[in-house]
């Protein structure tokens, strides 16, 4: 039986030149080849863009569909289509050609009519002669008539079904038509990218699987949009001054700046993700190529670059404008102008495979799949601390997936930073960290968050002076936190620590592994999921700037709304509750505040420190005190308790706020006289009595020996000098000491305040060091700036609560009025 399909290809084939074979695969493959290689189609990826064009409305349609049939029959012939491709093939430009021609005379007139306009100087090929062949059998009702095709086609006459390009799992390879139509489900190097390797090595300077997979991981990830979208962002609302600076700043990339400020001042949209994402999809096809990717993980990589553009964008039409936007800026050359010479073909001619709307692209369980494959690879607890670490430092998004062992001078780097920015010691191990994760300094937030929500801030006039302005706005602004739960404010700094530790190689990168899977455990219990954390830690980010640093609100912001940011796709679960350090109870870190600004702020329990840090803590015991072993800290801690400087004042100097005339006497006898050092010092707190000065003979000034047991007790057990529960033991002593002298802060503050007024020895910077310790007072009472120190945020030891409770759990241990 005769092919009616078959054989009307075999009719047009004799349009070509061909002899009359009712099998129009029949050519041998090496001179199918050889033929293809005149028309320079030598792989694939040329067919398909063949394919594209034969159905470009406009001049020589018709000249077009027929050498797509000629290619197509080549093409079986070489095995470079399956024979059922190839047929398909044919079927639907039989059914696109009768659509665009009533009868085979208007095809052949149009054939006839174009051969003349552009091939006119060939001479006589037999072309005019087939056509009349064709003619005569169509007159004769022979052959394959154009009614019989008709009949014989299904749907012909609507053109409307899809060209056959791959469907169901490869259907997905639409996406690579923006660089090279995918023709295939299969992959055939040698067919369809020859020079794959040195194309990824070249261009991308990808040389083995783990790099390429990294690759794949940013691009959809992060890419080049990420810049590009912080770089609009800034310069949408920055003057024409500024923007010509800010080129001017780029060096090298300055033609870069150039077309993203034509692009602002034009008002083109300022979206180009497409760049991204369909350069995914391109990646993903090489490394199947190169044989470094699965059938299924190349496809399954090139769908969620699909999930990304079906996310982004509303049709194909959009997704090229945005891909020509991200190709302009990555030249530094405005491609704009031409958009319509580089994407005619795909978004209008019949044939291309962007003919299905975008919306249809991929399935529901496609993609799925792909869902699920980009959360597998995103699914271990480091990749938290990566994607936590590269907000801060971007570059760490090149080693998401399969992370890659850091060069030398990132190792130096990373132990130059642990040491000097945080005093690491690597002889610590793993323990070291723990002083770094400060639940209690969360704590301290949430509550000031919460006050200032019901106005229930402490006042900003204190004993020791009025806050500051700025820091008191600051403190205010507060109340915009008060929903989110400041976790993350910590725990994106304790995962960029972890980061560098595992950088610096001399950390067990197991146990850092166990911090990892804590941390995770601890966000996934205090945020429900990416947009609830992104949006706690944009809020507080903006809320707490860090000096001179650049705030990182706008990159925070874009993880939040990018589909691709890893924080989407990061594996979301509490697993058990483990924290990567202690959390204090709300007794204990009241406590350990008692040591007010006599030391930073202290946020955690003390720990063994390392070497160096030993060191200097040494140095300071010995300067101040003139302690030098642990038996001595035990014995002056004891005496601070039991009598402390205030008994030296109580022995030696109230009894003169009895008798002003017999203190005037001693200061004049010694003032009459040389005075050695020690009775310089009491000369001065003499005048010191005399002048009342701080208060000192108003105020009890047992807060000074409170606070120098704290932290004195705090340096031994930095230097285990103190066992956990000798240092306990004294914390607590010393805590009831001061519930037994204050009720408040603020009296506690102004004992300290007297006492440090009053005891201090002799020096030229006095007036300076009061100013310094009376500001930081304040700051303290006030909880502005929010950091300074925990008082604002705790009661006083034995006094009756009076904040209001956070909106939500992450508080300490031992708070009554915990929400659960």
């Amino acid at each position: 039986m005769i092919d009616p399909l078959k054989a009307w290809w075999a009719q047009q084939l004799v349009l070509c030149g061909w002899a009359f074979d009712p099998e129009p695969l029949s050519v041998s493959p090496d001179s199918a080849q050889a033929r293809m290689a005149l028309f320079d189609v030598r792989e694939r990826g040329e067919l398909g863009w063949r394919l594209v064009e034969a159905c470009l409305p406009g001049q020589g349609g018709a000249l077009r569909r027929l050498q797509a049939l000629e290619l197509l029959a080549l093409a079986g012939a070489a095995g470079w289509l399956e024979e059922t491709q190839a047929q398909a093939w044919a079927a639907w430009l039989a059914a696109d050609i009768q659509s665009q021609h009533d009868s085979l005379d208007a095809w052949l007139s149009a054939l006839r009519r174009e051969r003349g306009q552009v091939d006119w100087a060939q001479g006589d090929d037999g072309f005019l002669q087939a056509c009349e062949a064709l003619a005569q059998l169509e007159q004769e009702s022979a052959g394959v008539t154009w009614e019989v095709l008709a009949t014989w086609l299904p749907e012909t006459q609507a053109a409307s079904r899809q060209p056959p390009w791959p469907s169901g799992s490869a259907g997905v390879w639409r996406l690579r038509a923006a660089f090279s139509p995918v023709l295939s489900a299969t992959c055939e190097p040698s067919r369809d990218w020859p020079d794959v390797h040195r194309w990824l090595s070249e261009v991308w300077s990808i040389d083995d699987r783990d790099e390429l997979i990294r690759l794949l991981l940013w691009l959809g990830g992060q890419g080049h949009r990420y810049t590009w979208d912080l770089d609009a962002q800034r310069l949408t609302a920055q003057g024409e001054t500024v923007r010509r600076r800010w080129q001017a700043s780029l060096g090298e990339a300055r033609d870069y700046g150039h077309v993203m400020l034509t692009f602002l001042s034009s008002g083109e949209p300022l979206e180009w993700a497409a760049w991204d994402w369909l350069r995914l999809a391109d990646l993903a096809y090489a490394g199947w190529n190169a044989g470094w990717l699965e059938r299924h993980e190349a496809e399954t990589f090139a769908a969620h670059a699909g999930d990304l553009l079906m996310r982004r964008y509303r049709d194909w039409t959009t997704v090229a404008k945005a891909y020509q936007r991200g190709r302009s800026l990555f030249e530094g050359v405005d491609r704009r102008a031409e958009f319509a010479a580089d994407w005619s073909a795909l978004l209008n001619a019949a044939s291309s495979p962007w003919q299905v709307p975008l919306d249809t692209l991929l399935d529901a369980p496609r993609r799925d799949v792909s869902r699920s494959m980009i959360r597998k690879w995103r699914a271990s607890a480091w990749q938290w601390v990566m994607a936590l670490a590269s907000v801060r430092e971007p570059d760490l998004a090149y080693r998401q997936g399969i992370d890659r062992a850091p060069d030398r001078q990132r190792q130096d780097d990373a132990r130059t930073y642990l040491h000097d920015m945080l005093g690491l010691d690597p002889a610590m191990g793993v323990a070291g960290l723990s002083r770094l994760w400060l639940p209690a300094q969360v704590h301290h937030l949430n509550q000031l968050a919460a006050d200032a929500a019901h106005g229930a801030l402490p006042e900003t006039d204190t004993p020791t002076g009025r806050a500051d302005p700025e820091a008191v706005r600051m403190r205010n602004e507060l109340k915009h936190c008060a929903r989110h739960a400041a976790t993350i404010f910590m725990a994106e700094k304790y995962a960029f620590y972890l980061m560098m530790c595992a950088d610096s190689g001399d950390y067990d990168r197991a146990a850092l592994d166990e911090l990892a899977e804590s941390l995770r455990g601890v966000l996934s219990r205090f945020y429900t999921g990416p947009q609830a954390l992104i949006d706690a830690w944009a809020t507080w980010e903006a809320a707490l700037p860090e000096g001179d640093e650049p705030s990182l609100v706008a990159e925070i912001r874009w993880h939040r709304d990018d589909p691709g940011s890893p924080f989407h796709w990061l594996d979301w679960h509490q697993g058990s509750w483990l924290e990567p350090g202690e959390r204090l109870s709300l007794p204990r870190f009241t406590s350990l505040a008692l040591v007010g600004p006599l030391n930073a702020a202290v946020w955690g329990a003390p720990v063994p420190e390392g070497r160096s840090e030993r060191d200097e803590l040494r140095e300071w015991l010995d300067g101040h005190y003139g302690l030098l072993s642990a038996e001595a800290l035990k014995t002056f801690l004891d005496f601070l308790i039991d009598a402390g400087d205030r008994q030296e004042y109580l022995i030696n100097y109230a009894p003169y706020t009895l008798n002003a005339a017999r203190l005037r006497e001693e200061i004049a006898i010694i003032e009459s006289d040389e005075c050695s050092e020690d009775e310089r010092n009491h000369l001065l707190r003499l005048r010191r009595v005399q002048e009342n000065a701080a208060g000192c003979n108003d105020i009890d000034m047992t807060a000074w020996d409170v606070a120098q047991t704290v932290d004195l007790a705090i340096a031994g057990r930095q230097m285990e000098w103190l066992s956990a529960a000798e240092f306990d033991a004294f914390l607590e002593r010393a805590t009831q000491l001061a519930r037994a002298h204050y009720a408040s802060w603020r009296d506690y503050a102004r004992g300290l305040y007297a006492g440090f007024s009053f005891f201090m020895g002799e020096t030229e910077e006095r007036d300076a060091l009061l100013k310094s310790f009376g500001e930081a007072l304040a700051a303290w009472l006030s909880g502005a700036p929010p950091l300074a120190g925990a008082w604002a945020s705790l009661d006083f030891p034995g006094a009756p609560a009076r904040h209001w409770a956070p909106l939500h759990i992450d508080t300490l241990p031992g708070d009554a009025r915990t929400l659960h």
